[in-house]
């Protein structure tokens, strides 16, 4: 005997169709429209700065260069292009898919689209302990001869950010429910004493550590170089290919953590590698480019709202939009003040700030109806 689904039940299948059809076709076009947006922002970064070279020409001096035509890519131009703009916008596009994924997976750990490592202390425990590194580092090896090597900082980043996303984990987690007041409570509390121990090391330091110092608040790419690239991109993109093996126990973790332990995930493992991977991506940035904040919590909401809450396609188009809002930061940090240049952090604080204060009161008016 056939049972017949009743007019109701195929109405519910038929809305039930459509809106996964409708999901995947905005999904498609999140991720053409992003890849594209970002191809086209890193050839136009490529060009912009001191020297102004036309999009047509750095495409020329790029497909030269991915083709083994060394004769064409003599000049000015050529060297512009392939020593300075292109490792930048790079390190840009790699620093910015870092910190937009690591916010998307601190928003699936505590399942609440206001964490972000910039706002919960993270960044600033990163940012604390490369301070450390550059300040304690030269004064220990002050008269020996060596200099402080630039892989030391990505080492005491990520375990500034670790030690600061482990302890924030558990103060706000209690008998394996994490109270999101009590984490973004924590998160300001620990964010305000790294911030007066850098303080303290900044009045403690000489002249060049002051510098560096003031760099690493502000954040910028103005160092950007081969060297430095060819160190964060072994930590970054390994980490860029591990993170959406998380997005099915994300999923779950949505629907709490009781739950996604009775659908047989080992729900410690998922929580502690997530951690894992948000010190390694917050430590990697901080140590390159100093603190960058709001594009963790920024990124991954716009996307959520365009395509839905599925990790399996929040995090890698969280990727692709914290590469395509940093390197478009960067243009603007490039014009704002031209020829000089604006510290990068400013101008994500700048967007970010309205856009946190325009999530809250959404939240608010939410709760209210």
């Amino acid at each position: 005997m056939t049972l017949a689904a009743r007019p109701g039940e195929l109405a519910a299948l038929s809305s039930l169709a459509a809106f996964t059809a409708g999901r995947r076709r905005q999904a498609v076009l999140a991720v053409f429209g992003v890849t594209l947006l970002c191809l086209v922002l890193a050839i136009v970064a490529t060009g912009q700065g001191a020297v102004q070279i036309p999009p047509a020409r750095v495409a020329e001096i790029l497909m030269a260069k991915l083709s083994g035509q060394d004769e064409l890519l003599t000049g000015r131009d050529a060297l512009v292009v392939l020593n300075i703009r292109l490792p930048r916008v790079l390190l840009a596009m790699l620093i910015g898919a870092a910190l937009a994924i690591s916010g998307a997976l601190m928003q699936g750990l505590f399942r609440n689209p206001l964490a972000d490592p910039g706002l919960v202390g993270v960044s600033a425990g990163a940012g604390l302990a490369a301070a450390t590194t550059i300040v304690l580092g030269d004064r220990l090896l002050a008269g020996t001869g060596f200099k402080l090597p630039f892989a030391a900082l990505p080492v005491g980043a990520f375990c500034g950010g670790l030690i600061s996303t482990l302890a924030l984990y558990l103060i706000a987690t209690r008998q394996g429910r994490t109270s999101v007041a009590t984490m973004l409570l924590a998160g300001v509390a620990l964010g305000a004493l790294a911030g007066s121990l850098t303080g303290l090391l900044a009045f403690i330091s000489d002249d060049r550590q002051l510098r560096d110092l003031t760099f690493w608040s502000l954040g910028s790419l103005g160092g950007a170089s081969w060297a430095k690239l060819v160190i964060v991109a072994p930590i970054v993109l390994p980490l860029l290919f591990a993170v959406p093996l998380l997005a099915r126990g994300l999923n779950a973790l949505m629907l709490g953590e009781a739950e996604a332990y009775h659908l047989g995930l080992p729900v410690q493992r998922i929580k502690g590698l997530a951690i894992l991977l948000v010190a390694l991506a917050v430590g990697a940035s901080v140590a390159t480019a100093g603190v960058i904040g709001f594009v963790g919590i920024v990124v991954p909401h716009l996307i959520r709202l365009a395509i839905g809450p599925d990790h399996r396609l929040l995090l890698p188009l969280s990727a692709l939009g914290g590469a395509t809002l940093l390197v478009g930061a960067d243009i603007a940090a490039r014009l704002i003040v031209a020829p000089a240049e604006l510290p990068i952090g400013i101008v994500t604080a700048a967007v970010g700030a309205p856009f946190f204060l325009w999530l809250l009161l959404r939240r608010a008016n939410h709760v209210d109806l």
